[in-house]
């Protein structure tokens, strides 16, 4: 079954020295060549900041949009991970690896599987 393991993260607060911030993209690094070595990894990236966000509603035929994420939060959509696992407990343990986890949360959200053809 394929899961995203949806990063969250706060926006608010220090911001990492130059020096923090290698050391987060080296662990994220070390993660990512981890989990394609076990074949789980599908898909991963990273977003910017949610006020480089646009929201985009429809309504009564006319195009909406406003700046910014859909809703404000404490923490914000950081990055994503799609993977394959064979159950719910395998991807949480995926998602506990997640450097962002010692810092934030990681949604573990199982992916809708659509009939083909």
């Amino acid at each position: 079954m394929r899961y995203a393991l949806l990063i969250y993260t706060s926006e608010a607060g220090p911001i990492p020295s130059e020096e923090q911030m290698q050391q987060i993209y080296k662990a994220y690094d070390a993660y990512t060549e981890g989990v394609k070595k076990s074949g789980a990894y599908l898909y991963g990236d990273a977003f910017q900041q949610s006020n480089e966000a646009v929201t985009v509603r429809v309504r009564d035929g006319m195009t909406q949009t406003s700046k910014g994420p859909f809703e404000k939060t404490k923490e914000a959509l950081g990055g994503i991970y799609v993977v394959t696992a064979p159950d719910e407990q395998h991807a949480i343990e995926l998602a506990a690896g997640i450097p962002g986890a010692q810092w934030g949360s990681i949604e573990v959200r199982p992916l809708m599987e659509f009939p083909t053809g």
